[in-house]
Parts: structure tokens; sequence; C-alpha cells
């Protein structure tokens, strides 16, 4: 049985990756930061798997701001490969606090990485690298293209980016850097704008809201669904020799049609209850990412299948079941699987 740690598991990709992980046979260890509430809520279906997953997925309290706790999980879990999905991921967020998103985002890289090479051990390690590492470089972006970062979470991406090449070419380590681009689902965070915009499309249609506030609507991004995205991580992770990978669509959609797709979607025109508020404005605009992946459908065949219109479908389908479902419980269903088992707001489970 191969054993896998994830750093950043109770996050969106990290709870897809578990799923993905745990199907092929893997032992699954994840990092989870000490909190006053419950923040494994994207985990609890797993604990309910009717094959028994949840014997095979470990959660230990850690965080990569220390490197003597990185060092001993190492020691303890002895993994195969490691997945870091950690960050400060928001960009907004990272203009109003770039010294903790260098902290995390960069130097948390640092850390594991290095704590992989004390360890000695042979461990493969994935770098959750980002489209936002190319920030006002020209479309369509690849791993050719000139990184110009426009943030500080870009430019900490950026650093973590070539430690982790550094790492590969100083120590003979297998480190691949994973450069993708938007992915979103039912599962993202509710402060990023594709799954405010759905869940704003739900709530406004059931009547509970009229309005929803946003940004930059010319904003061009190319959006995919993330459980395609985190099977990419996994085959870029099997291969013979480590490299560096963009995942993308190859297609663009601006911020404006993204609010279109999950308007129409519930019979509603988006223009009636968009507002645009200049406060989710960033210092430094980013006008256009869209990627080619022709790299990745080289090397191990992957493409993304879901369309952007798919995506907002998937996502304001997600938000309506939630309004629908009592209360106490919603629904989360394992991509690979289709296993789909209720989940309870009120979270049992505790790292073990």
């Amino acid at each position: 049985m191969k054993r896998a740690l994830i750093t950043g598991i109770t996050g969106q990709d990290g709870s897809y990756l578990a799923d993905l992980l745990l199907d092929k046979g893997y032992e699954v260890h994840g990092i989870v930061r000490r909190s006053s509430t419950f923040n494994t809520r994207r985990l609890d279906h797993i604990y309910r798997d009717p094959h028994d997953a949840g014997r095979r997925l470990i959660l230990h309290y850690g965080d990569v701001s220390d490197a003597s706790r990185l060092v001993t999980l190492l020691a303890r879990v002895r993994p195969d490969e490691v997945y870091h999905l950690a960050a400060q991921s928001h960009v907004r967020v990272s203009f109003d606090e770039p010294e903790n998103t260098g902290d995390i985002t960069g130097m948390g890289t640092t850390r594991l990485l290095e704590a992989i090479r004390m360890s000695a051990m042979d461990i493969r390690y994935y770098q959750a690298s980002s489209s936002e590492m190319f920030g006002a470089a020209p479309p369509p972006q690849n791993e050719r293209t000139t990184f110009h970062p426009r943030s500080p979470y870009g430019a900490a991406k950026v650093y973590s980016y070539w430690m982790t090449r550094n790492y590969r070419e100083a120590y003979g380590m297998f480190t691949v850097n994973g450069i993708l681009f938007n992915h979103e689902s039912p599962r993202r965070g509710e402060t990023f704008v594709t799954r405010k915009i759905a869940r704003a499309a739900a709530r406004i249609k059931a009547g509970f809201e009229k309005h929803v506030f946003l940004g930059n609507l010319d904003a061009v991004r190319d959006w995919g669904y993330a459980p395609e995205y985190v099977e990419g991580m996994w085959r870029m992770m099997q291969l013979d020799q480590p490299d560096d990978y963009v995942l993308a669509t190859g297609i663009g959609s601006t911020v404006r049609e993204f609010a279109e797709h999950c308007f129409s979607h519930v019979g509603l025109d988006w223009r009636e209850h968009v507002r645009y508020d200049d406060v989710y404005l960033r210092p430094a605009e980013v006008d256009t990412l869209v990627g080619d992946a022709g790299k990745a459908r080289e090397a191990f065949g992957w493409t993304a299948r879901t369309s952007v219109y798919r995506l907002a479908q998937i996502m304001v389908d997600a938000e309506l079941a939630r309004l629908g479902s009592d209360s106490r419980e919603t629904w989360s269903a394992n991509p690979f699987t289709n296993a789909r088992t209720p989940v309870e707001h009120s979270g049992r489970v505790l790292p073990r």
C-alpha cells in the first residue's frame, strides 16, 4: 500500500486528492492546523464511506510554519509521496497580508523541501504552483512563459516554484511543479469569486438575497473542474522523470460570462442582480490568464473535460441542493466513485 502525505488536505484540492488516492488504494495522511472550530468538513464523507476508507485516512496536527513538526511527521508517516497544497491562497488577501503570505506560501515550501531532504527517504514531492505566477505575461501561458507575478501570492508562488526546481537540480530529488490554472468546484471556499457567484445565484433564486457585489467583471480566467486537476497532479507524480507541467482548459472566460452562466441556469438575468464594488479590486490587476496544457497532454495524456458552462451548472446545482437540504446536513460526493453520502455540519471528525 502506497502512503501519501497531503498538506492543505482540508481545502478544495486536498479533499478531492484524498478521495482520488483512497480510491487508488493509498493510505492517506493529512496535516491539519489546530483550530477552535472543526475545519474538516470537506473530509467528513470519507469517514462514512461504505468501503471504510476512513480507516486509511489519518489526520495529524501541524503547520508549514513549524519546521521541526514537519521533520517529526515525515519520520512518523514515512510517505512515498508528498503533495504540498497548503498556502495562504487568496490573491486579494495577499495584498493585505503580504508578510504572512510570503511566510506560509513561500517559506513553507522551503521548510517542507528541507525536511524531506534531511529525512534521506525516497519521497516524491508535488508543489502546487499557480497560474498567478504568470500575472501580466501575455496569453496563452505555458511552461516556457516568463513569470510576471502581480500579487504577493503570485510572487510567493514563484519563489516556491524555483525552490522546488533547485532541490531537484541540486539534490536529485523527485520534485514536480504543477502549474494549475483556475479550477473550481462546489467545495471551493465561499470567498472565491466562482463560488460567490454560484452561491448568490442560488440564494437569489430562492428569495434569500437580491444582489451580489463583485469587482472586475472583465478579468479573463481559464476555469476548469477541480477533480480533473487533482488527477493531473497524481499522474505527473507517477512519471519516470520529474518535470514541471501546466494544467489548463485553454479557454478563457470573463467573470461577467461566468455570472451569466450561473444566473441563466436558474432562469435569471445576471444584470439585474450583479452590482459593482471597487473594494474587491486588487492594487495590481491580472487581466488575462489562459493556459496551454499541451506538454501535459503529450507526457501523460491529461486533458480538461468539463466546460466552464457545465462547471457553472455543477456549482449552482450544488448550492441549490444545500439550500434544499435539512439544516443539519448537506451532501458531499466523491467524484471518483460517484458515492453520495450525508455529512453532518457539526463535524465529528478529529485528527487521530
